[in-house]
């Protein structure tokens, strides 16, 4: 398997992306290949500072790079050397079986639908997070941020997605779904949610049990939470807000510390032909390892493939 890695991705790029992927060496199989994208003389000063042999991946050199901050759709057509368009080239030619960056999410994005594209009655591919509940288990949380304007259809089918993702990846036998609200009452909400909770309410695709409030996300009450991506960034990055309070103030606990995002690496872009993972801004070293870990995981589970599967045996009309 050939896993490709944007070098440039990141707010600690290239050093720490760098240091990821000698740090997935010894964990990879003798199957598997990283291939870096990036400024080539950067990568392999990283390297020599490692004392790692270049040999051992694949480089390939990629003359510019997209900011966080740049529109990911005039990034991707205007900077064609970029790593992440470069690494998107490879994905398409399948040249590499899966790609993955810390770098912007919404041109990861953007990359994904005009390379690999979406599987057939996708609208919108999304992101989610793994949520450790306090009873044990895990729910998923979707869209965390790369979508964040949905509509009511593309809502739905994040419901769609994370349902299938829940129990074909995570073994959930009929996923609970719920949809994050200001309140559990049926017309609660802005006019989004309220168009969400009408579409979901008779669904037959999916086990829809009703709204949810920010204080239930942890509680067990759904294993698929959705809500848009602007509130599920917010959501995420509040807790790991939380999170870095309590280690900075020694609180040590078995259940807090399965919050840690390093822990986690990144998120699967579901509803793709492909195996896409986008990592965290922030990762370090062992978070950009754990990145590629995922992305090989991801691949060998054949997860775009289930997902079209199991669209294929479900009946689903876009709703107006």
């Amino acid at each position: 398997m050939k896993i490709g890695l944007d070098i440039m991705g990141g707010d600690f790029a290239p050093s720490a992306t760098v240091a990821g992927a000698v740090l997935a060496l010894p964990e990879l199989s003798a199957g598997d290949r990283i291939v870096l994208f990036g400024d080539k003389k950067l990568i392999n000063k990283e390297l020599q500072r490692l004392e790692a042999d270049p040999l051992l991946f694949d480089i390939v050199h990629a003359s510019e790079v997209i900011g966080m901050a740049e529109h990911p759709t005039h990034a991707i057509m205007r900077k064609p050397d970029s790593s992440i368009s470069v690494g998107f080239k490879y994905l398409k030619n399948k040249s590499i079986d899966a790609f993955a960056s810390a770098g912007s999410s919404g041109a990861m994005l953007v990359g994904s639908i005009y390379s690999v594209n979406n599987i057939q009655g996708v609208i919108r591919p999304c992101t989610f997070a793994v949520l450790p509940q306090e009873t044990g288990g895990i729910s998923l949380l979707l869209d965390i941020g790369t979508n964040p304007d949905a509509k009511p259809d593309v809502m739905y089918q994040f419901a769609l997605l994370g349902s299938i993702t829940a129990k074909y990846v995570y073994k959930i036998n009929n996923p609970r779904v719920g949809l994050i609200n200001i309140g559990h009452e049926e017309g609660k909400g802005n006019l989004l949610s309220q168009a969400v909770h009408a579409l979901m309410k008779d669904s037959k695709d999916f086990n829809f049990i009703g709204n949810l409030e920010g204080r239930d996300v942890l509680r067990n009450k759904a294993d698929v939470i959705v809500c848009d991506g602007f509130t599920g960034n917010v959501v995420l990055k509040n807790l790991e807000g939380v999170f870095r309070i309590m280690m900075k103030r020694g609180i040590v606990d078995d259940y807090f510390a399965r919050f840690n995002y390093e822990n986690y690496g990144g998120t699967p872009i579901l509803g793709i032909n492909s195996t896409v993972i986008v990592g965290h801004g922030i990762s370090n070293d062992k978070a950009i390892k754990n990145m590629i870990l995922l992305a090989r995981d991801v691949q060998a589970a054949k997860l775009s493939q289930k997902i079209k599967r199991a669209l294929a045996r479900i009946p689903f009309v876009i709703r107006d």
